[in-house]
């Protein structure tokens, strides 16, 4: 029974699982929305929730944390640096997951999800870009 066992298998082993959601958190980061499975997306939602939480306290324990939970240097600096501080008025539900129908060879529910300031945070890149 899984009583207590928080969180969805995705039908693959537990490194691939911890890979999986860390690669997706990057993509989102990097492209501040992402298409893929339902399932997926749900799963990504309650992994990248709480690392932008911890990134908008931007002390350097916060910033350790996240880094243990996304690998890649560039990913993390753009979560700190750019992604956080629209959100720091914000106290959760930072993504949006849009439902967009199945896909056409498995029948796979697909969704989109989303950084819900989306238009704010690139808008927010091209300023810094101008700067």
């Amino acid at each position: 029974m899984r009583h207590q066992k928080k969180g969805r298998k995705l039908g693959v082993n537990p490194s691939h699982r911890k890979a999986m959601l860390r690669n997706l958190a990057a993509n989102l980061i990097e492209h501040k929305r992402i298409k893929t499975t339902d399932s997926r997306a749900k799963a990504l939602r309650t992994f990248i929730e709480p690392l932008i939480t911890k990134a908008k306290k931007g002390d350097l324990n916060s910033i350790r944390q996240v880094e243990k939970k996304l690998s890649k240097k560039n990913v993390v600096q753009t979560l700190v640096h750019d992604i956080a501080p629209v959100y720091a008025e914000r106290n959760g539900g930072y993504t949006r997951i849009i439902k967009l129908g199945f896909r056409d060879n498995d029948r796979a529910s697909v969704s989109l999800i989303e950084l819900v300031d989306y238009d704010s945070v690139d808008s927010a890149e091209v300023v810094k870009a101008s700067e």
